[in-house]
């Protein structure tokens, strides 16, 4: 009912994301057919690409749901479009996250749409609102992981099964960071509806300072090492082994050169 008072323009699909899926799609065949003469360039694009389309859908979870949930604003606000140069933070949302896998190998959560929560009712909805993003990367986790846990790798060449596994990583890593209960984060927006009114009042200063403190966190040695060990536990019960994303990492990294054990491609 509320998608009716939605224009169609509001919803069509952004010539941005198009481009961002079609640059997914040729990356991803270069590196399977090992068509470029250096892979790690191809991995590099693939990966990064496949990671903003991640990141977009993230974001249109969230406006999908709210939507649904009674903000009709989200359509005038171009949430519904894909693109991401529509989010209320462009910076936080796609070049940040983008410079972290850069950086550090890390899916870490970006900025948001902006929600009127005022228009919604009842808080299961809000909640939902809130786990709709990670609950997304869970699904492209997922999906990067099927060959491995379906045992279909059978043809797979080794360049393509390192970016997967790679890409799986950092789905796996967003997934987990956006779910962690911290004030500006989906996981914290997923409790907030529950909690009383004078803890959201004592909590509300620090929400625009959640994500920088995760984020040196994780700069804390032991604390990254533990993070990454939960990590790699739960993506080798997806089927994958910490060698894979390794050379995975190694193959995205290719200005910085190649381990040879991971250097199998003809």
């Amino acid at each position: 009912m509320t998608t009716a008072t939605t224009s169609r323009s509001d919803r069509r699909i952004s010539p941005v994301f198009v481009g961002i899926v079609a640059v997914t799609a040729v990356t991803g065949w270069a590196t399977w057919t090992g068509f470029a003469e250096q892979p790690g360039f191809s991995v590099f694009l693939f990966v990064t690409a496949a990671w903003i389309v991640s990141l977009c859908l993230h974001e249109y979870a969230h406006a999908r749901t709210a939507l649904h949930s009674g903000d009709i604003s989200v359509g005038s606000k171009g949430y519904l479009t894909l693109n991401p140069l529509k989010y209320t933070h462009a910076l936080l949302s796609i070049v940040l996250p983008v410079l972290f896998v850069i950086m550090g190998g890390i899916g870490l959560p970006g900025g948001a749409v902006f929600i009127e929560r005022g228009r919604i009712r009842g808080r299961w909805r809000h909640s939902l609102i809130s786990a709709a993003g990670p609950l997304t990367n869970v699904l492209f986790a997922v999906v990067c992981t099927a060959p491995f846990w379906l045992d279909a790798l059978d043809g797979v060449p080794p360049d393509f099964r390192f970016a997967l596994a790679f890409l799986a990583l950092l789905q796996v890593t967003a997934a987990l960071l956006n779910f962690l209960p911290v004030p500006g984060l989906d996981g914290y927006g997923v409790i907030e509806p529950w909690l009383s009114y004078n803890i959201k009042r004592q909590v509300e200063p620090f929400a625009p300072f959640g994500l920088l403190f995760v984020f040196a966190l994780l700069w804390v040695p032991s604390i990254n090492s533990a993070f990454f060990e939960v990590i790699d536990s739960m993506l080798r019960g997806l089927g994958i082994h910490e060698l894979e994303t390794y050379c995975g990492q190694e193959l995205y990294r290719f200005w910085q050169g190649t381990n040879e054990f991971c250097q199998v491609s003809p």
